[in-house]
């Protein structure tokens, strides 16, 4: 476990970043456990849409449909058949109902079973299990997340994000496809929250990043699944309008980047493929397009690209024989110590 008190803490243990048994621990009881985000949920805005996608790609891989209704309801259901198993789904489409092409069990969208051929005769059926399952549904501003055990509410991890940004109007975010990217970095997810986490490297490792923001001002305030770290402009036309701010960074435990600046909201999902490599997608909501390129957020792919070179670094350092675990700085690094805190929590 890590101490409580930053001052006397130990960070994780070099395991954490290395140790494949570790790794497949973590797909269970964090990512199985945690709200994540519906990518391409802007694709199921007709009534009737039924869009497949699979829960964290590349990690959780449980297979799900975002279905809205023709009442215009948005549910989350498995996309397995409850016969045999069968994907009832494999491309976004608009229908009146679900039908598998197996066997020809169908479907409401709101996941009733309502028919099956050749089933006369069997004791207690239709019973509940036939049904489709239903999962949790979450939404904030034109963001939809979905959940198969959460270890927490929605609400418990977005309501920091929804007080603080209250006066943001999220109605009016619009998605830029061109401001979408992947990259894959051969490194630890968890190196790669780890750096997000706090500001300590900004002057090191991001030297124009750093000319927009007055470091000295920049904090991180803690939330008990989420954590913010406010960084201040160092020129008023680069900060939000009437405040000093050039960014809010939101984390959302474990993998989950909300990222404002004055044009809109870039979004940073980070998807575990193995022990030391990662996929980190990107997608951007614009609010003021006038104001892109501009200040702290003016040029992410720059910061990525810096970024993706020294977690890549440290993974490569840390699996040193001689290297086991460090300390944290209190007045830097609260948001890692959080982190690890909800981490080693979560794995046991």
């Amino acid at each position: 476990m890590i101490d409580d008190d930053i001052a006397s803490a130990r960070t994780l243990p070099a395991s954490f970043y290395r140790d494949p048994a570790l790794f497949e621990a973590m797909r269970e009881r964090v990512f199985a456990r945690s709200w994540q985000v519906i990518d391409g949920a802007e694709r199921a805005a007709r009534r009737g849409s039924v869009l497949p996608f699979e829960l964290l790609a590349g990690c959780v891989d449980e297979p799900l449909l975002l279905v809205r209704d023709e009442q215009d309801a948005l549910r989350v259901l498995s996309n397995v058949c409850t016969h045999r198993g069968n994907l009832l789904c494999t491309e976004a489409d608009v229908l009146q109902g679900l039908r598998c092409r197996y066997h020809g069990r169908r479907f409401t969208l709101d996941g009733r079973m309502i028919a099956m051929p050749e089933f006369e005769g069997v004791h207690d059926f239709p019973a509940p299990a036939d049904d489709l399952k239903r999962l949790p549904l979450g939404q904030f501003g034109p963001l939809l997340f979905a959940a198969l055990d959460p270890a927490c509410s929605f609400e418990a991890q977005i309501g920091p994000v929804r007080e603080r940004l209250a006066w943001l109007p999220l109605d009016k975010l619009v998605f830029d496809p061109g401001g979408s990217r992947t990259y894959e970095v051969k490194a630890s997810w968890i190196l790669y929250c780890d750096n997000y986490l706090e500001g300590f490297h900004v002057p090191f490792v991001h030297p124009d990043l750093a000319k927009t923001i007055d470091f000295d001002s920049y904090r991180t305030e803690l939330f008990e699944w989420t954590s913010l770290q406010i960084a201040q402009a160092r020129s008023a036309g680069e900060a939000f309008d009437g405040s000093p701010v050039a960014a809010f960074y939101f984390f959302l435990f474990p993998n989950t980047m909300l990222n404002f600046y004055p044009w809109g909201l870039s979004l940073n999902m980070v998807k575990p493929l193995s022990v030391d490599r990662t996929e980190v997608v990107y997608r951007t909501w614009v609010l003021d397009a006038s104001r892109r390129g501009m200040g702290a957020g003016g040029s992410l792919d720059k910061v990525e690209r810096e970024d993706e070179q020294i977690v890549e670094q440290v993974q490569r350092g840390i699996r040193s024989r001689l290297y086991d675990r460090g300390r944290y700085s209190p007045a830097r690094e609260a948001g890692v110590h959080h982190f690890h805190r909800l981490l080693a929590r979560a794995v046991g």
